[in-house]
């Protein structure tokens, strides 16, 4: 579930391994910077996977994304199966830098490449959907919201190994979905920290490989810096 192997691209040609990155871009970056990112590896989570599948408004892409990356969620899915976007600026506060992102043109190949993993296939719904309350988030999940008219497709909904409603006691028969993704995925955040004693599911490896990750996406010229290095080397 964690997309990244110890070998990291540093171009379409060019891999380096993460201790070699570390060793030459940690340097370069200040103490502070170096322990924030060392705290933010910390509590990562890639076992929880959001899935948004035909989202119009670019502003509620972001919006999910900034709340979910805030709680240590940094698995994302974009299934872009529709033609047009509404674009929006500013609402992802930088948050798209720091997490990972795959895209999928149909919802087909998404629901495959995810079962395969090994997710639960979690779809918000108000079609004979049960209590968000009442499914296991301890598991493996992937947590799809649908779009902002039909919500997620007659195809996802089929697939669901569960499909959840976030209850609500008013008049209105649904939430927008950047509010329905921050109170799906904060209730996540706390059951998992309730049943588990954290959110963050990373070993050691993963978290040395992704602190290289965002050594590089600090430092604007860390390919610059690092294909010097290896220019005087036979291998890394």
């Amino acid at each position: 579930m964690f997309p990244h192997s110890a070998d990291l691209s540093i171009s379409p040609h060019q891999k380096v391994h993460h201790a070699v990155i570390r060793e030459q871009i940690g340097p370069l970056l200040t103490n502070h910077r170096r322990e924030r990112i060392d705290e933010v590896v910390s509590h990562r989570n890639f076992s929880t996977a959001i899935v948004l599948e035909g989202i119009y408004d670019r502003g509620n892409i972001s919006a999910v994304m900034r709340t979910a990356e805030g709680l240590g969620f940094a698995n994302f899915h974009l299934i872009e199966t529709q033609d047009k976007f509404k674009n929006a600026k500013g609402v992802s506060r930088g948050s798209d830098k720091w997490v990972e992102i795959k895209k999928w043109k149909q919802s087909s190949e998404a629901i495959k490449s995810l079962k395969a993993e090994g997710y639960q296939l979690v779809v918000t719904t108000l079609e004979g959907g049960k209590p968000i309350g009442e499914v296991d988030f301890t598991k493996p999940t992937a947590l799809v919201l649908g779009n902002e008219k039909d919500g997620a497709s007659r195809e996802m909904i089929e697939a669901a190994d569960h499909r959840i409603i976030v209850p609500m006691n008013g008049f209105v028969q649904s939430f927008n979905i950047s509010v329905a993704g921050a109170l799906s995925l904060y209730h996540i955040y706390q059951e998992r920290m309730l049943k588990l004693g954290a959110n963050a599911d990373l070993n050691e490896e993963q978290k040395n490989i992704l602190k290289a990750i965002y050594y590089m996406r600090t430092l604007d010229s860390s390919v610059d810096v690092l294909e010097r290095v290896l220019s005087g080397k036979a291998s890394v």
